[in-house]
């Protein structure tokens, strides 16, 4: 039962936080405030009351139409909040039994605690979860990854698995841990998988201008990529990659399929595709699945 209670509260607050992020999304591309004003409707300026702020429930009973104006209100601020709120159940379906295990005590100490339970994994995927909702949406609507976003992600991600490095060789070694040593090669360790992630975009990059003499790539997506390897590791990001260059390739193939998105050629063929937003899709399908996933794959290459 705790395991299902604890399921169910982590899906309201990331529904709550799902909410939130909506007031960012919009808010954040015209450099407005997300503390105030408080929500209103973005047609004609009424300040939303409090039942019209919950989180699907109000998109529901509202018909996706503002109360006042009938302006219409997109489906994404449904799809966000019950994205986040259903990875961040997930998540926490997932690391509870290990949690409340009868092997994993906090005698030990908290730090021990959360290494062995695994929360403390758990912890920063809700973190990233989060993170990459935001890029994929801003990408989608408007083709920007916001640095404060890529960059802090990255910085965290370096810390956070750092810090779970440095914590498994303390609990193996005990005190006889050289720290300062072990935090330099943990550091190095987390690094490397970020720098090549980033290297690999940068590279695509540059043979892309050789050939066209011309941007194909953003700095932003080998940020972002950056960000993937910080988090999920060199694999984890190749597999966000692979998944989201499959995605794309997908949806440019829709694209060119309908004859309304090719009547001007030139500016079809000039279209910018959100790579980001398949890479942030790809990033939370290697985040909950990556493993299985490139087992599978290497079983049936032989390997």
């Amino acid at each position: 039962m705790i395991r299902i209670y604890g399921t169910i509260l982590a899906g309201l607050l990331g529904l709550a936080f799902g909410s939130f992020l909506n007031v960012c999304l919009s808010r954040w591309p015209q450099g407005e405030s997300v503390v105030r004003p408080r929500s209103h409707c973005r047609s004609c300026g009424r300040t939303l009351a409090c039942w019209e702020n919950l989180p699907v429930l109000s998109w529901i009973a509202l018909r996706g139409r503002c109360r006042t104006c009938k302006a219409g209100i997109g489906w994404r601020y449904t799809a966000v909040e019950l994205a986040v709120g259903l990875l961040w159940a997930l998540t926490t379906w997932r690391v509870l039994p290990a949690v409340f295990s009868p092997d994993v005590s906090l005698t030990e100490g908290p730090l021990v605690f959360l290494y062995t339970s695994g929360l403390d994994i758990a912890l920063g995927r809700l973190i990233l979860y989060w993170a990459l909702i935001a890029l994929g949406v801003l990408d989608a609507e408007h083709l920007w990854l916001p640095n404060w976003i890529t960059l802090t992600g990255i910085g965290l991600g370096i810390s956070l698995n750092c810090a779970h490095l440095v914590l498994a060789d303390w609990i193996a070694e005990g005190s006889s841990i050289g720290l300062p040593g072990t935090i330099a090669v943990s550091l190095l360790a987390v690094s490397i998988p970020a720098l090549a992630s980033a290297g690999l975009i940068l590279l695509i990059r540059w043979v892309y201008w050789l050939i066209r003499r011309r941007e194909g790539i953003g700095l932003g997506d080998a940020k972002l990529m950056a960000m993937l390897g910080a988090w999920l590791g060199l694999s984890g990001a190749l597999l966000s990659f692979g998944i989201g260059v499959v995605m794309g390739a997908f949806f440019a193939l829709v694209a060119l399929a309908v004859p309304a998105a090719r009547r001007d050629s030139e500016t079809w063929l000039a279209a910018k595709l959100p790579l980001g937003t398949f890479l942030c899709v790809g990033g939370i399908v290697s985040a909950l699945w990556g493993q299985p996933i490139i087992d599978a794959y290497l079983r049936w290459a032989g390997f």
